[in-house]
């Protein structure tokens, strides 16, 4: 295995462990039914930051970072959609 093979799959290993990771703490969210104590500045902050560090990666043609950061910004929209839905669902059960 060459030096650059090596380097790439450091990269996309690290990219999928991190995936996974994010990807099983939004399931875990979303099967508790509840976002208590989420801060929707988790999400604004991690899409802003995906944002950047996505268009970052492009210009600089690093396919691993552009793949991790644009899932990973799909990822925070996805929790603050989760967040969101939780917290009105509670709040339209509240008497």
């Amino acid at each position: 295995m060459t030096a650059q093979a090596l380097t790439e799959a450091i990269g996309w290993t690290s990219s999928f462990i991190l995936l996974l990771t994010i990807g099983k703490q939004i399931h875990k969210q979303w099967q508790a039914g509840s976002s208590e104590g989420v801060s929707k500045w988790l999400f604004i902050g991690q899409i802003a930051a995906s944002s950047g560090f996505s268009l970052y990666s492009w210009l600089l043609h690093n396919w691993v970072f552009v793949v991790t950061n644009v899932l990973m910004l799909a990822s925070a929209l996805l929790g603050v959609a989760i967040t969101l839905h939780q917290r009105r669902r509670a709040a339209a059960q509240q008497p």
